[in-house]
């Protein structure tokens, strides 16, 4: 027991200290510090003395007391500081005498011959120091802690391929049972090779799939320092050769599908989660899973695909009812989020809604369903009865739950606004905020309000409100409060009044309605009103932001290039470059320009509400950090 503790105390001391004699003999700049593990070292007077002549790196004194000490107490603590006092006083027949003596002492420690051979080394002698470490790796015992002394033993001398020699002979003798690819890949990595690196990891998988955690673990850490993509490159590269060479290895697949997640890879991922899913005989719970993560990414495509398969087992699955109710939400979501599809298609989306509910019931569970089903019906198909009577249905539920009718009411405020009735729905909004003014939800209905009170001209009290909100818990509420601030209490003009915030606000409205041609012609009359206004950086930052609803990407992203140009001082130009980036990075596939736009941020704006995010888009996309 105590040799295996002082093998340890060794290998620390080691890995401190060792690297200025390592093969090339470096010299060292500043003495050794004490090491922490010389805390719990034999004391004495003659301890006291060698420890502080270590330190002073008077290393002569320093080998004629550790000599009595080792005479005293022979074993490993004193032998190593013994040992290299003499390395570097350069008496090496003493060195060696040291290394026979200690040898008898442990007769089968292989890792004595590389202190004979780091001795031959050091006296000048190659040729004789290599003989020493090939008798080692040939004498090399089927022991497992015998392999790891041996080749910790070469890597303290800086010699790593023979380390790795030795960690394969062990691999054979020890029959795989351990296989010391973690130890193998550690030395890979610090030598830079970086793609054996990733073959010992996935080698692990190979013979164990019980390592895949641990080896998704390691690959992540490997991954998170990656400044030119090359190591995702390979990973991904030796990932796709394993799957497509053993499609039926199931650790592979389950790589892959982790691999393919954390890269954002939505399609690969489900390609892999369906094949895991028939091979291990699933309910469809890795789907669903990866239908959510692809919903928060807004890679609705993918979710919908995912969430047609759970649907596709039957009824009889457990995730059948989330998985359609999902499935229409994501449809919903899809609709609404990019330009406007087609009417007909929108008509048979609210067909599906409507059947669906008519076969599951109006419910709690499908409360969701019937919320986004209004509003449908209300922005996008022109049916303000039918939406009211959907959410007038909704709030007469007994079974929902306090946020469940919170949510009804809003979505009741804003059907109720887009058709005109101003106080009916202010005071929804009212309702929800008193009944839940510390909560997320009570702090979005006020916002509401505010914006309510800011399309109709009541520009003083949209401030107060949103000046109220900058406190908001939710970063975003928080955001948006702030911005509708700044927007009422920089815009009142002394010569034009609240003419060009006035001309503002009803575009705003309109796009609230789904109006956008008609809310890009209205910002346009601003242009022709006045020449020079505080609000016109505003004015292109919400036509772009209108562009780029409807799908108009090139001329969305022009607009907001104005807004960073001509107005580099104001209030918007970091957020239009943050915009910029976006878009690059998500519509137009142009990672160059993304990390453009993110860094002129970072340069710009330093101190920019965007800052923590352009650096961490910049960062991934750079390949620094994936996950």
């Amino acid at each position: 027991m105590r040799t295996r503790i002082l093998h340890i105390l060794t290998f620390f001391f080691l890995a401190g200290w060792l690297p200025a004699l390592q093969a090339q003999d470096r010299s060292t700049g500043n003495p050794p510090q004490v090491l922490p593990f010389q805390q719990n070292a034999p004391s004495g007077n003659d301890e006291q003395l060698a420890t502080q002549l270590f330190q002073a790196r008077d290393y002569e004194k320093a080998a004629e007391v550790y000599e009595r000490l080792y005479e005293k107490k022979p074993g490993n603590y004193y032998y190593t500081y013994y040992f290299y006092t003499l390395l570097e006083i350069r008496d090496f027949d003493k060195a060696e005498k040291l290394i026979r003596n200690q040898r008898k002492l442990e007769p089968n420690a292989m890792k004595y011959l590389v202190d004979q051979g780091y001795v031959s080394f050091r006296a000048g002698d190659p040729e004789k120091a290599k003989k020493y470490y090939e008798e080692a790796v040939k004498k090399l015992p089927a022991d497992q802690q015998q392999v790891l002394d041996l080749a910790n033993a070469f890597i303290q001398r800086g010699e790593n391929e023979y380390a790795i020699r030795v960690y394969r002979k062990g691999r054979e003798l020890l029959n795989n049972s351990y296989p010391f690819s973690f130890e193998m890949a550690t030395v890979y990595e610090r030598t830079g090779d970086i793609k054996s690196t990733i073959d010992e990891y996935l080698y692990l998988v190979t013979i164990n799939p019980s390592y895949l955690k641990t080896v998704e673990d390691r690959l992540q850490n490997l991954l998170a320092n990656d400044p030119d993509n090359t190591r995702n490159e390979e990973v991904r590269k030796a990932l796709l050769t394993l799957v497509q060479k053993e499609p039926d290895n199931e650790g592979y697949s389950e790589l892959m599908w982790w691999y393919s997640v954390q890269q954002k890879d939505f399609e690969m991922a489900l390609i892999q989660a369906k094949s895991l899913d028939r091979r291990q005989k699933q309910n469809g719970e890795r789907l669903i899973s990866l239908a959510q993560i692809a919903v928060s990414n807004e890679q609705y495509g993918v979710a919908e695909e995912a969430y047609r398969y759970v649907v596709s087992k039957g009824k009889e699955n457990p995730f059948y009812g989330y998985a359609r109710i999902e499935l229409l939400n994501t449809r919903y979501l899809k609709a609404v989020t990019g330009p406007v599809p087609p009417a007909r298609d929108l008509a048979l989306l609210e067909q599906e809604f409507i059947a669906h509910l008519a076969e599951a019931g109006e419910n709690m569970n499908t409360v969701g369903l019937m919320i986004n089903l209004a509003h449908l019906e209300a922005f996008y198909l022109g049916k303000p009865e039918e939406a009211e009577a959907v959410m007038t249905r909704s709030l007469e539920l007994s079974d929902l739950k306090p946020q469940q009718r919170a949510q009804c009411k809003i979505e009741m405020a804003d059907i109720l606004l887009y058709y005109g009735d101003v106080w009916e729905a202010t005071l929804l909004y009212q309702q929800v905020y008193a009944d839940f003014k510390y909560d997320v939800i009570g702090q979005t209905a006020k916002f509401k309000n505010a914006k309510l009170s800011f399309y109709i001209g009541e520009f003083k009290w949209a401030k107060a409100q949103a000046d109220v909100l900058k406190a908001a818990t939710s970063k975003l509420i928080s955001n948006d409060a702030i911005a509708l601030s700044l927007l009422v209490g920089e815009n009142f003009d002394p010569d034009s009044g609240t003419v060009a915030l006035s001309i503002y606000a009803r575009a705003d409205l309109l796009d609230y309605k789904n109006h956008p041609e008609a809310a890009l012609q209205t910002l346009d009359s601003i242009l022709i009103l006045f020449d020079d206004h505080p609000i016109m950086d505003e004015m292109f930052f919400r036509k772009a932001e209108i562009c780029l609803k409807m799908g108009r990407v090139e001329e969305a992203d022009s607009l907001l290039g104005t807004v960073a140009t001509l107005f580099s001082d104001g209030i918007l130009a970091d957020s239009a470059l943050m915009k910029r980036g976006e878009i690059r990075e998500r519509y137009m596939n142009d990672k160059a320009g993304a990390m453009k736009y993110y860094g002129e941020i970072l340069e710009k704006y330093p101190g920019s509400v965007y800052a923590v995010d352009a650096r961490k888009r910049f960062r991934v996309l750079r390949g620094d950090k994936s996950f």
